[in-house]
């Protein structure tokens, strides 16, 4: 079978695009595959592309790898380098309004508009979804609208530029690597809340590797923390290394979840 290669989770501009490319091509020469990149950019969907079985090297969001049956193979998952991340594979969902607006915190959001990507992102919905399910628990949400598929956090950003939502989520890994390489776009938003931290979006394969392969695979992506010729690239996307995780490690994102969807309200 013909693998493919696909970084779009934290491809967020041009210049991560590349980055990601040149990381992953060094992990590849290093053990010993020759896979494609496969583009993939919006308006497909990342649902569309994970339900393939021919994915060598791919980032998952780590809900629908815990919900996919067969779940995928780990190949590894990033260490930001931000010092918020405390040397840990997590991320969080930051909360953000336009920088320009008058919020200081959540609560000044309340009677606005809220804004999220889609209804299967753990960054863009769930972790918003569960950051107010104590809210929710009590009654209405005090928002006067919600406005979703606003499809990932450069949409997110947008949609607060623009001034067609007051609060929306974002990815804490994707807003950190824009901030760094785009931070034009970046300074447009602030953040007034951070959600609970959960293990960061895994890169996996959904296909059949081999053992070898596999070991290989994984050891070249935790020999990236201490190549020196990959310095520039670890800088700019605000990357550590990698780790390998457990599988079992993403069943939080499923029980997180579980609860919104036992005792939330329905979302538009």
């Amino acid at each position: 079978m013909s693998m493919i290669v696909n970084a779009r989770m934290y491809s967020v501009c041009p210049a991560a695009k590349e980055a990601w490319r040149t990381l992953i091509r060094w992990v590849m020469r290093r053990a010993g595959v020759d896979w494609q990149f496969f583009d993939w950019d919006p308006p497909n969907l990342l649902s569309d592309l994970w339900a393939r079985d021919d994915l060598g090297c791919a980032m998952m969001c780590g809900l629908p790898y815990s919900l996919r049956e067969p779940r995928a193979l780990i190949l590894a998952a990033p260490v930001p380098s931000a010092p918020r991340y405390g040397d840990r594979s997590v991320y969080f969902s930051d909360l953000a309004v336009r920088a320009d607006s008058d919020y200081r915190t959540l609560e000044d959001t309340f009677g606005g508009v809220l804004g999220y990507t889609l209804k299967d992102s753990q960054s863009g919905y769930f972790a918003l979804r569960h950051h107010l399910l104590p809210l929710e628990r009590k009654g209405p949400l005090p928002y006067r609208a919600i406005v979703g598929n606003l499809m990932n956090p450069k949409g997110v950003i947008q949609a607060l530029a623009d001034g067609r939502i007051d609060v929306g989520p974002l990815d804490s890994y994707c807003h950190d690597i824009f901030r760094n390489l785009d931070p034009a776009f970046a300074s447009q938003v602030r953040v007034v809340a951070t959600t609970a931290p959960t293990p960061m979006p895994p890169l996996v394969s959904t296909a059949a590797l081999d053992a070898a392969t596999l070991t290989r695979i994984r050891e070249a992506f935790l020999a990236v923390a201490t190549a020196s010729e990959l310095g520039p690239v670890r800088a700019d996307l605000v990357l550590k290394g990698f780790v390998v995780p457990e599988p079992d490690d993403f069943n939080v994102q499923k029980q997180r979840a579980h609860d919104v969807e036992q005792n939330g309200a329905e979302w538009p």
